[in-house]
């Protein structure tokens, strides 16, 4: 398997920790017009030289972060790579946002990265298609869409949807929709697991998830198969917790097991 690029978001307090383990940084525009530490970390990150990938904060407001302040700050980041606003679960939403933003001028070097949204897997095969077909270079799917359910509808919806995305990305590269030159994006995990089932799928180039993150807040280990469900904990209520209040073993076994579970 080649080198997959991973990256675990982490509350305030511990940014500067996640330079040692993450391979990349993940940024949330939104949070850049929130916290001035946040703000600070990024403009250091660009100084570093490290890669930036920052994302449009729908999984965190529900909604694409304003686009006037989305283009500010990818105009002042200049990441590596650029979520384009999507709209959840939303199949012609989405590709209309994404045909607005394959016009849009972009600061030069930044990969624009289309996420695909459907609720079925018949609209995310024709979702794909659209984005390759619009010129899109990178392409991203996220790990919460109800319909991975109805492709594994196991009794841990979870690991269901873990294994439903697994089963979706399969069958786009059997159907000849994806290839092994293109470029993948997984956005978060319902199940730690799920990365392992990815080794000879070549186009997977990169992840994130705070799923290790968010079990060691929770005080939880991860077993030799992780968790079998996933945090309740989520990012955006412990932004603000104190390093002291967190158990950095936890989450530094935890990482360390989620790579060896995935032979990442």
């Amino acid at each position: 398997m080649k080198k997959v690029k991973i990256s675990h978001e982490v509350p305030f307090c511990l940014l500067k920790k996640s330079r040692e383990f993450n391979d990349y940084d993940y940024c949330l525009p939104h949070l850049m017009d929130q916290n001035e530490e946040y703000k600070s970390f990024f403009y250091e990150s660009k100084k570093q030289g490290r890669y930036i990938v920052m994302d449009n904060s729908l999984h965190e407001l529900g909604e694409a972060y304003n686009t006037p302040l989305l283009l500010h700050w990818v105009k002042e980041i200049k990441p590596d790579e650029f979520i384009v606003p999507d709209v959840w679960e939303n199949y012609s939403e989405s590709v209309r946002n994404a045909k607005i933003w394959s016009q849009i001028k972009l600061p030069e070097g930044v990969t624009k990265v289309a996420v695909v949204q459907a609720k079925t897997p018949h609209y995310a095969a024709l979702c794909t298609q659209m984005y390759k077909d619009l010129g899109y270079k990178k392409i991203a799917y996220s790990y919460g869409a109800s319909y991975y359910n109805d492709v594994c509808p196991h009794p841990n919806k979870d690991f269901g949807k873990a294994i439903g995305r697994y089963m979706v990305i399969n069958d786009l590269i059997k159907d000849g929709i994806l290839s092994p030159t293109d470029r993948v994006h997984l956005l978060g995990t319902a199940s730690p697991i799920e990365f392992g089932l990815y080794k000879h799928i070549e186009c997977i180039e990169s992840i994130d998830t705070s799923n290790p993150i968010m079990a060691g807040i929770e005080q939880k280990m991860y077993f030799d198969l992780g968790l079998p469900y996933k945090p309740e904990a989520n990012m955006n209520n412990f932004q603000d917790i104190k390093e002291k209040d967190i158990n950095l073993e936890f989450i530094e076994f935890n990482i360390r097991k989620f790579r060896e579970i995935n032979e990442l």
